[in-house]
């Protein structure tokens, strides 16, 4: 909502400020001067990344539109989906974990917390690890190593489509002045027409210039930016599950080890201590083996 606020605000400042000056707003539709810098730019951002980058631009854009970034009541069920796989690791429900981590998708635990189920990504990151829990030879230091090294493959991944997009930013003013240039060349070749149409295709070749500085910094650099915060923010679970599973790791009780993890989120957004306790704990599932039983 934000980014078309802003938009909306911008546009209108632009074309309001130009109208009390005096200015005809109809001399500021060059539909072809668009066209050349929107071709190039997209042509440009076509050149540097794969389909699949293209595509994920795409789907950050729908998300930094729609605000898609983990509210509370996702870290709560974050939190409560890591305090039953931690208690029934301490239990006698522990084939009921493996059970859950082999086949999420299966899972009653997993299908409880559909948000978390719906991340194939996030889903799989706590499955993996949790596998390796219940392996257990190998030291928390290790696990904290390689969990480390995920997540930062996985944001490198995440921001690549808003660092791409903000690549095309920096060269949008460098390309409205390649179509004012076009322009001015296209003035040069009407210098026997009369003053007032001279003077029409200069001021339309200078809407290139404006067009190309007003597109990079006004529109293309804050969606790119919006979007690399809201996939930072995304990137919130992974944090939380790995603080919470180290912490469990070297020893703490599963209510320990979920204050690992909940301290690790923003303070805006943290759930307080009875929050955790009333919702992410006392509200926690019962495994499979406790439902038979």
């Amino acid at each position: 909502m934000n980014l078309v606020i802003g938009l909306i605000l911008g546009l209108g400042s632009l074309a309001g400020g130009y109208m009390a000056q005096g200015g005809k707003l109809y001399v500021l539709w060059q539909p072809w001067e668009f066209v050349i810098i929107g071709g190039i730019a997209f042509g440009v951002f076509m050149m540097g990344n794969p389909f699949s980058t293209i595509m994920d631009a795409l789907k950050g854009l729908i998300e930094a539109m729609a605000n898609k970034v983990p509210k509370r009541k996702d870290y709560l069920g974050l939190l409560s989906l890591l305090f039953a796989l931690m208690r029934d690791l301490r239990g006698p429900a522990r084939s009921s974990v493996e059970e859950a981590i082999d086949n999420p998708q299966e899972s009653e635990l997993f299908k409880h917390f559909p948000s978390i189920l719906n991340d194939r990504v996030l889903t799989q990151f706590i499955c993996d690890y949790v596998r390796l829990i219940i392996i257990g030879n190998a030291r928390s230091h290790e696990i904290e190593a390689l969990m480390e090294q995920e997540i930062h493959t996985i944001r490198k991944h995440k921001v690549k489509a808003p660092s791409a997009m903000a690549t095309v930013s920096e060269a949008l003013p460098a390309i409205g002045i390649v179509a004012a240039v076009l322009g001015i060349v296209k003035a040069m070749g009407a210098l026997e027409e009369s003053p007032e149409v001279l003077g029409k295709l200069i001021g339309a070749a200078l809407i290139g210039t404006l067009t190309g500085i007003f597109a990079s910094y006004a529109i293309v650099s804050p969606m790119a930016q919006l979007m690399k915060s809201t996939r930072e923010k995304q990137m919130q679970p992974f944090i939380i599950t790995k603080q919470t599973l180290i912490a469990f790791m070297n020893g703490a009780l599963p209510q320990i080890a979920l204050e690992h993890g909940r301290k690790t989120i923003s303070p805006g957004e943290r759930p307080s201590i009875d929050d955790v306790e009333s919702e992410a704990i006392s509200n926690t599932p019962p495994t499979q083996l406790k439902q038979a039983a």
